[in-house]
C-alpha cells in the first residue's frame, strides 16, 4: 500500500514547472507519434501536407485525452508526479472534468499568439530562420507568472485551479 501524500498550497517554483514542461515534451512526443501514425495509416495519407487540418485536429485532441486522462485521477501526469506537482481547483479539490477541459482549452490561446509573432517577425524580416523562434512559443505561458500574486499561470487563473506542491509522505 502506498503512503499518502500531503498537498500544501505553496506554489512550485518556475524552474520546477518549466523541467516539468520539458518531461511532459517528452512525452507528449510519444502521444502525438502515436496518434499521427494512426492517422496517417488509416486515411493512407504520404506525405505531411495530406489531410493537414484533419491531422491537426486529432492530434488536438490525442493530447488533450492525454491531459485529461491524467489530470482527472490523480491531478498529476507522469512529470508532474516525478517534480512533485498536483493540479488543484482554487479549493483544493479535485478540479471537475468541465474545468479540466477550460483548462485545456485556455492553455492554447498565448502559445499560438507567440507562433503567429514567429511567423510575423519572419515575413518581416524575409528571413525563414527566423521560424526556429518558434520552439520558445510555449514558454510565453510563463509571462503571466511573473505578474501574478500567487505566481500561477493565466490559464490557472482563469479556469480557476493551480498548480501545488506535493509532500512526499
Amino acid at each position: 500500500m502506498q503512503a499518502a501524500s500531503l498537498v500544501s498550497f505553496s506554489t512550485p517554483s518556475r524552474w520546477r514547472r518549466f523541467t516539468c514542461m520539458m518531461y511532459e515534451g517528452v512525452l507528449l512526443f510519444g502521444v502525438v507519434f502515436l496518434a499521427g501514425y494512426l492517422f496517417d495509416t488509416l486515411t493512407q495519407s504520404r506525405n505531411a501536407l495530406m489531410f493537414r487540418h484533419g491531422r491537426q485536429a486529432i492530434l488536438f485532441i490525442a493530447i488533450g485525452v492525454y491531459f485529461l486522462a491524467s489530470w482527472s485521477k490523480k491531478g498529476q501526469t507522469l512529470p508532474m508526479k516525478t517534480w512533485n506537482i498536483r493540479l488543484v481547483g482554487r479549493d483544493g479539490e479535485p478540479p471537475t472534468t468541465a474545468r479540466l477541459l477550460l483548462r485545456y482549452l485556455l492553455i492554447w490561446p498565448l502559445p499560438l499568439l507567440g507562433a503567429l509573432m514567429v511567423l510575423a517577425g519572419s515575413r518581416i524580416t524575409g528571413y525563414s530562420s527566423t521560424d526556429l523562434f518558434i520552439v520558445f512559443t510555449p514558454f510565453t505561458l510563463f509571462i503571466w507568472t511573473w505578474f501574478d500574486h500567487d505566481r500561477q499561470f493565466l490559464h490557472d487563473r482563469l479556469a480557476r485551479t493551480r498548480l501545488v506542491n506535493v509532500v512526499p509522505a
